[in-house]
């Protein structure tokens, strides 16, 4: 239910995208057979898969079929061996606007229940493949995220933004609530005070005071974001993949377990772990006195 703030309308959404994308270790990029392809670019190299909003004209808005090729995406990133690590980010001059509601029903069309069933299975769905990709996920902000495109960036794993950035809870401007995952994200990462400042007044946070707040880990300039972005993410490919998998659903699972259930968590994560060969390897070059060598098994 998220609307662009952009003041130009946006295009009418392309048709629904199918083929996910298959594992390699060279970069190249996805098929074009469908419409949709050519707006959601993904590459997948040395381990990382990188997807990449290209709607720029429009800020990045998405549309339906756009959120339902990255929730594919997602999933494809998430059960394939070959990819370590996940980028998200942008062309143009905006990170993602929102969601595009060109083509929403009319309110006089709608049944009882057709907006909630329209969120969970659609904004709410698209953030919750991102919350629980296996792989860890990077968005690279390098422009304007505003409603679902901030809530977006805030489900990833880590947050790099531009200077140039800034984050919008716009919902409140349109007179709406706050949806996609917002009054569940901004609480655990800012604490419910500041999270309903920023939702009350839905007044534009810069990139360096989105730091300060603790809603982005690094702020760069604008032309050292990719560099970065890649750097962060070879990082992570080359590191222990299940445990880092593991370790990300210890930490999203512990903000709404008491302490007994997040140790019980924390101790099952472990036992599951050290069956992995880089859990081994990790031991042995310990003990050997090198550095590991991860392969993601």
């Amino acid at each position: 239910m998220t609307s662009t703030p952009s003041p130009r309308p946006a295009a009418a959404g392309p048709a629904q995208g199918s083929g996910p994308a298959e594992p390699s270790a060279a970069a190249r990029p996805a098929e074009l057979a469908d419409p949709v392809d050519s707006l959601i670019r993904h590459t997948t190299d040395n381990g990382v898969t990188q997807l990449t909003l290209n709607r720029p004209d429009a800020l990045n808005a998405l549309t339906p079929e756009m959120r339902e090729r990255l929730v594919g995406l997602l999933a494809d990133a998430s059960a394939d061996p070959g990819v370590r690590a996940v980028v998200l980010t942008a062309t143009g001059k905006g990170f993602c606007a929102g969601a595009d509601l060109r083509g929403a029903p009319a309110a006089g069309d709608r049944v009882a229940g057709d907006v909630a069933r329209l969120i969970r299975n659609g904004a709410q769905r698209f953030i919750a493949a991102v919350l629980d990709c296996e792989k860890p996920v990077i968005a690279a902000v390098n422009g304007t995220a505003a409603g679902i495109g901030a809530h977006l960036a805030f489900a990833c794993d880590l947050v790099l933004a531009a200077e140039s950035a800034r984050f919008i809870e716009v919902f409140v401007r349109r007179g709406l609530v706050p949806d996609g995952g917002g009054g569940y994200l901004l609480p655990r990462l800012v604490g419910p005070q500041r999270a309903k400042e920023l939702m009350f007044f839905g007044d534009a946070v810069p990139a360096a005071d989105a730091a300060r707040l603790g809603l982005v880990n690094r702020v760069v300039p604008d032309g050292e974001l990719a560099r970065t972005a890649r750097e962060w993410a070879e990082r992570l490919a080359a590191g222990p993949t299940r445990a880092l998998a593991l370790t990300k659903a210890l930490v999203n699972a512990s903000l709404d377990a008491d302490r007994g259930a997040a140790f019980a968590a924390e101790a099952t994560a472990q036992e599951v772990n050290m069956a992995t060969a880089d859990a081994r390897e990790g031991v042995a070059s310990f003990v050997e006195r090198r550095r590991p060598t991860f392969r993601g098994r």
